[in-house]
């Protein structure tokens, strides 16, 4: 059987997972990463088909006759049309919840990092402040206990509920706010913006939808504490950039974290570039070693489970 790999960089950008795992279901050609133009040609007669963003349309699934099964190194599976796929009886396959615990992890890391100011205080020991300091501790900048602190969580799936768990572990007060209200939840549950108004941190694990889309905008974030955190973790799409930049600029809210963008890779438009208390990591969330590990593992064993007849993560 012959796989096409389309995105391998996706997954493992300095070889630090191994590949070789795929090679027990047959011939497999690893491609760094597919321009859209060559999607069709690198397919060429491959009957598996694994890859993360590229995209698989109506046009590469026409051009590309033998394909029976796409295997998808993430959760979301809009980059492929599912329907015609189902169609010409191909199965399509998502990975989900991999990467719960990376993501949450990388949600505190925000936190601890504006709360407990490790990188101001790094930076004045690099400059020799404590050097010069004429007392044993050196604290000019305020460092604050998130006991006590209300973090407010939009969206209340498997990272939701993490974000939820570790963040009560620290004393916070948990508010929920998410489409559907959720069954024997031990927290406080409302609306969007009482969630708003409570937060001292506001943190998003909602997917993209039509009703999400642009959700983080002017009249959001006019709800906040100006001494509220905003983390976004979710999806781009989510946030009105230029709204969230007038907001950091003019002082409505006092941080954001955001770990996605609109568009991705970044573009050097965007207005929340050199925003100073805008800190903005590239995708890295899900990134853990062990979380594209785990990633790797429920691809490998949703091919299994296929040829054996008993498709698992099936998403048409």
């Amino acid at each position: 059987m012959k796989i096409a790999v389309l995105d391998w960089y996706t997954v493992s950008v300095s070889g630090d997972i191994s590949s070789d795992i795929l090679k027990e279901f047959g011939d497999v050609n690893i491609i760094s990463l597919t321009p859209p133009e060559k999607t069709a040609e690198f397919i060429g007669d491959a009957e598996i088909v694994l890859c993360n963003k590229v995209l698989i349309t109506k046009e590469v699934i026409d051009a590309c006759p033998n394909i029976r099964y796409i295997g998808l190194f993430a959760t979301g599976f809009n980059n492929v049309d599912i329907e015609y796929a189902a169609e010409k009886g191909i199965v399509v396959c998502n990975a989900g919840q991999y990467s719960t615990n990376a993501v949450a992890q990388q949600t505190f890391a925000y936190i601890l990092d504006h709360f407990s100011k490790i990188r101001d205080y790094d930076k004045a020991v690099r400059n020799g402040e404590w050097e010069r300091s004429p007392a044993f501790s050196y604290f000019p900048v305020p460092t604050y206990e998130l006991s006590g602190k209300t973090l407010s969580i939009v969206g209340y799936g498997s990272i939701g509920r993490k974000v939820a768990e570790i963040g009560s572990a620290f004393g916070m007060n948990i508010v929920i706010s998410t489409r559907t209200v959720p069954e024997n939840c031990p927290y406080e549950v409302t609306d969007i913006m009482t969630a708003a108004e409570k937060a001292d941190v506001m943190t998003f694990h909602c997917p993209l939808t039509d009703k999400t889309k642009g959700i983080i905008n002017t009249e959001l974030l006019s709800h906040m504490k100006s001494s509220a955190v905003l983390i976004n973790t979710s999806r781009g799409g989510v946030v009105c950039e230029k709204d969230l930049a007038d907001a950091l600029e003019n002082g409505r809210i006092s941080a954001a974290y955001l770990d996605v963008l609109e568009k991705e890779p970044m573009s050097p438009d965007t207005p929340l570039k050199n925003i100073p208390n805008c800190i903005i990591t590239p995708h890295t969330a899900w990134a853990a070693l062990e979380t594209r590990q785990r990633l790797v593992d429920i691809v490998c064993g949703n091919i299994r489970a296929w040829l054996g007849g008993c498709p698992q993560n099936k998403v048409n």
